[in-house]
């Protein structure tokens, strides 16, 4: 008995797209519900973002910025999807995904501590329902199912959002975190903005499956691949799967394809190492700017001079969040010390004692 002629299903995803890269729309059935003032402040939020995006590179050029990660090409995948969701649902962001949280609540000049290493940038708030930038690939992932599955419990009509690379889905916690969500049918929402290359690794040479969106089939939870340059689409989609999560039917996995157009952080990455600059021309042709303000402007929604307004909002905001940012007290090894336990430990004790005391030298 041979096996040749069993066919089995490679699982595989259309990808869901909305807008075209003219700005056209190809999908009326999938179009969001989205009001005109709603479509004109998506477009704010990216364009604000862009020129937030390209400040910080030069912050960071300067020496005024620590770590940063680019965002310029993933504002879509970004905004559209946080934009989806209520004020009152949780995010879990990795170290690229600073826009989101501050569009959630986090005030701009926090996160400017957060990128310098200051312990004021990551005192949330109260109220704001973010959490800190995960640094270990794919940790987040098993905190979203965790906090979904608290939302569960306790009967909360929302959802925990997280998002992670094309990278991170290579990692066990990835696994793990979906197998647990599909078992206890968490309202959590998983985004994968997939760019292609993680860190300077192909996807193709991380996993042999067709897409990343397939991988939710085997943990019993809804895939969804998008075309992640489309604000439209995305928002459609992580609309799709809040409504179904607060609605009791579990967790959504969204494999956003996008693409970075900067390095992968300000560390000395060099992407022209692992990406040609052909494909890189290809991808910038489905900007997400673009092709969102040539369908805003076709409708009588968006002009120039909206466009150039933004742009001096948000010059003007980052200056001042700068400025605020720089006022801020200069951080000491105590303070740091100080407030890594709720209750110092024995050691945490003794070092404090012995950091409070060179710092008083230097007065």
């Amino acid at each position: 008995m041979t096996a040749k002629n069993l066919e089995v299903s490679d699982h595989s995803f259309q990808t869901l797209q909305i807008l075209n890269e003219q700005g056209e729309i190809i999908n009326k059935e999938a179009m969001p519900e989205l009001s005109s003032e709603q479509l004109r402040e998506l477009m704010r939020r990216m364009v604000y973002t862009r020129i937030w995006d390209q400040r910080a590179l030069s912050l960071n050029r300067q020496g005024r910025l620590g770590f940063y990660a680019p965002v310029a090409g993933q504002e879509a995948s970004m905004l559209a999807s946080e934009f989806a969701l209520d004020k009152e649902d949780w995010l879990l962001p990795s170290y690229r995904d600073i826009p989101q949280m501050v569009w959630h609540g986090l005030p701009l000049y926090q996160a400017f501590l957060y990128s310098r290493g200051h312990f004021l940038g990551g005192q949330i708030p109260d109220g704001v329902h973010v959490l800190m930038p995960q640094i270990i690939i794919a940790a987040q992932c098993t905190q979203a199912t965790g906090i979904g599955l608290g939302l569960k419990k306790r009967g909360k009509k929302n959802v925990a959002l997280t998002y992670f690379g094309d990278g991170a889905t290579s990692q066990g916690d990835f696994y793990e975190a979906l197998n647990f969500a599909g078992v206890f049918k968490t309202p959590t929402i998983f985004i994968s903005q997939n760019n292609r290359f993680a860190i300077s690794v192909p996807v193709e040479k991380q996993t042999a499956a067709k897409t990343l969106a397939q991988k939710a089939t085997a943990a019993g939870i809804r895939g969804i691949q998008v075309d992640g340059m489309d604000p439209l689409a995305v928002y459609a989609a992580v609309s799709d799967a809040r409504m179904r999560a607060v609605a009791g039917e579990g967790a959504t996995f969204v494999e956003t394809l996008t693409y970075r157009y900067g390095p992968h952080t300000m560390a000395g990455d060099d992407p022209t190492r692992y990406r040609t600059k052909e494909l890189t021309n290809e991808w910038e042709k489905k900007d997400p700017l673009v092709r969102f303000r040539k369908y805003l402007e076709s409708q009588g929604l968006w002009t120039s001079e909206d466009h150039e307004m933004v742009e001096a909002e948000a010059k003007s905001d980052v200056a001042n969040a700068l400025k605020k940012a720089d006022q801020m007290p200069k951080q000491k090894v105590s303070d740091l010390l100080s407030i890594m336990y709720e209750k110092p430990t024995p050691a945490i004790e003794e070092q404090l004692a012995i950091y409070k005391g060179k710092e008083g030298e230097k007065k």
